[in-house]
């Protein structure tokens, strides 16, 4: 599961997102046109609310360049909850995670280097 939503994730082209929100409308939007379900803003445990859960694949979005350290605090604690196998962190910019916690496979999907080289 987790390849099919990176692979819809990595059709997403935004030239630049004024507003998280921007970015939470291009994920629905791709997942939704791979057929792949999904909840919006899904709880997992206590005032612990991830962007989003395709299947076992949690997805939070980050808008700006986020803090390595306040992140991985972040994705730990989604990551202790046992309806989540793997978790993808969509982001304008790139930030250094670890390829795995809790003993689960985190990702990131940079949106600024999903265009690619132009070619004429």
């Amino acid at each position: 599961m987790t390849d099919a939503v990176l692979s819809a994730l990595r059709e997403i082209r935004l030239p630049y997102a004024l507003y998280e929100m921007d970015i939470h409308r291009h994920v629905e939007q791709a997942l939704l046109a791979r057929n792949i379900l999904f909840v919006h803003e899904a709880k997992l445990n206590k005032g612990c609310r991830i962007d989003y859960l395709a299947g076992r694949v949690g997805i939070e979005i980050k808008k700006g360049k986020p803090n390595a350290k306040r992140l991985i605090a972040q994705l730990s604690r989604y990551l202790a909850s046992d309806q989540l196998d793997s978790l993808i962190v969509v982001s304008w910019h790139s930030v250094k995670l670890p390829e795995t916690i809790a003993g689960k496979q985190t990702q990131q999907l940079v949106l600024s280097q999903l265009w690619g080289v132009s070619l004429p």
